[in-house]
């Protein structure tokens, strides 16, 4: 093993030229703006690949490389393809038609982790074959999911585990690390992930950190539902410290009035944290409307124990639906009121691009009334406006934050998240710089996540690359109309084939199942 490393470590620092004479470039880049993702400054120079790796950076004219095919790049930004370690698209990837995951290639994603919230799949082995089998437009990754394991043994109940309980949900996560899980998430804001104790979760995440996996988290509170923003974080924090693991908090925000101006204190506890030696990090979506659904954003946890089956009857029961009436209004307070939240998804169409309070003017009903009977018909997807530009980008500065999308049905963060951070805050607004935002949305999540060999622009890295136009790279999708292509993407390169090319998906399925590559201690 030793020697083998050793021959590849000679490889990589032989000669240039010597690499070229032995084995010539399959495609070169030339003459693009590299930003190769370390955060260092752009430099004008030429990506060469071969195989699904990448063989060269530099002038390849000084040193006569050759290529069997060569793409001009002169004007465009070169950059290692991009990471999104949240995005919803297990069904997408299960599915003929949308497995090739085109929403994220037009945004120049090359690889996507999946399974967040808590409801990553129990059976990772079964997923990550399919993936194999069927073929993926992007390279994926994904988590064992908490709420899944936590549903698959205990149902929805709201109680505590017994030890044999616990015990078998032990079991579920050792096999999912086993089988190729990155490690686990959770969405402690959820049922039933919400109702497992701090203490029960801390089990969890010790059996995948015991397997070098990760623990990714949707926090049980990021507005004032339960423990607060900031009580949350220090929940994370706790859990990062007594599991010994590595933590990152999904899509940090300060959602609802009763948290704005908080970023400044979360901020801080992270960076105390980290100063401790505690591992952790977080993703971001750089949209000040969140994406939920009528059940999630106002229905009380505690209502929805037991399941559909229950919640519906507590809805029609006349000594609890008072006592649930009132704590939906206090939600919807949170929420900013029925205007801020538009529907985006669900059963019934007519209700989709109208506000929950245009809706309840319609039915002539209480706003918290007409979200109780989109319930009961089988609810809704929404999009929560109510988050503070400040608070965003308060995060978004933050070196330990990266790019994720949290993309989801409805929302137009699923088709334009990497090119609207590019095109607002790097070119419009200039919060952060090019070399900033490309670490952020590259190798921050591949060391992050520990998928060996990909998140720069390196000799001997895998060949994800991609080239976009720093003049129209922009996101063309609206709440109104989500489900649009971004636009700027030129070449997008997975595992050294071609995906997009002259703004155009070539129809390749080029990805792969990745998992973990656990560094050695």
């Amino acid at each position: 093993m030793k020697f083998r490393c050793l021959c590849r470590i000679a490889l990589l620092l032989a000669p240039i030229g010597a690499v070229a004479q032995t084995r010539p470039v399959d495609l070169l880049l030339r003459g693009g703006q590299v930003v190769d993702g370390s955060g260092s400054a752009p430099i004008t120079a030429d990506v060469g690949t071969a195989g699904d790796r990448i063989v060269f950076v530099g002038d390849s004219a000084k040193l006569r490389i050759r290529a069997a095919r060569t793409i001009d790049v002169k004007g465009l930004v070169v950059s290692p393809g991009f990471i999104d370690p949240h995005a919803h698209v297990l069904e997408d990837l299960a599915d003929a038609a949308r497995k090739t995951n085109e929403c994220y290639l037009m945004q120049g994603v090359t690889t996507v982790i999946t399974g967040n919230d808590g409801g990553g799949p129990i059976q990772s082995r079964a997923m990550l074959a399919k993936w194999s089998q069927q073929g993926i437009g992007t390279n994926a990754a994904l988590y064992v999911g908490q709420g899944a394991v936590r549903r698959e043994v205990m149902g929805m109940s709201d109680a505590a585990p017994t030890a044999q309980q616990m015990s078998q949900m032990h079991a579920l996560v050792q096999k999912a690390m086993e089988d190729g899980a990155l490690g686990m998430s959770t969405g402690l804001y959820y049922a039933p992930g919400s109702y497992a104790r701090t203490e029960e979760v801390i089990e969890l995440a010790k059996v995948a950190a015991a397997a070098g996996g990760v623990y990714d988290s949707h926090l049980r509170d990021e507005d004032s539902y339960t423990i607060g923003l900031l009580g949350a974080i220090r929940e994370a924090i706790r859990i990062a410290r007594e599991a010994g693991i590595a933590v990152n908090i999904s899509h940090i925000k300060a959602l609802g009035p009763e948290v704005w101006g908080q970023s400044t204190q979360a901020i801080q506890l992270i960076r105390q944290a980290r100063s401790e030696g505690l591992r952790l990090t977080a993703d971001q979506y750089p949209y000040t409307a969140s994406g939920s659904s009528v059940t999630a954003s106002l229905v009380p946890r505690w209502a929805e124990a037991g399941g559909t089956a229950a919640l519906f009857a507590r809805i029609g029961e006349a000594s609890v639906r008072p006592r649930l009436v009132q704590e939906r209004g206090q939600n919807l307070t949170r929420r900013g009121g029925p205007e801020w939240l538009l529907i985006i998804s669900g059963r019934d169409r007519s209700l989709i691009g109208k506000t929950l309070g245009a809706v309840a003017l319609e039915r002539k009903e209480a706003p918290v009334e007409a979200a109780l009977e989109i319930v009961r018909a089988g609810g809704a997807g929404v999009a929560s406006f109510n988050m503070k530009d400040s608070d965003l980008e308060n995060f978004m500065k933050q070196d330990f934050v990266m790019t994720g999308s949290d993309g989801s049905q409805g929302h137009p963060r699923k088709y334009g998240t990497f090119p609207r951070k590019l095109r607002v805050y790097v070119y419009e607004k200039k919060i952060i710089t090019l070399p900033f935002a490309i670490h952020a949305s590259s190798a921050l999540a591949a060391q992050t996540f520990h998928l060996a060999d990909r998140g720069l622009l390196r000799a001997g890295y895998y060949a994800d690359v991609i080239a976009f136009d720093p003049a129209t790279i922009a996101d063309r999708g609206t709440y109104e109309h989500p489900e649009v292509f971004a636009t700027g993407m030129k070449y997008v390169i997975v595992n050294g084939r071609i995906a997009v090319e002259d703004g155009k998906y070539t129809g390749a399925l080029a990805g792969r199942p990745l998992r973990p590559h656990v560094p050695e201690k």
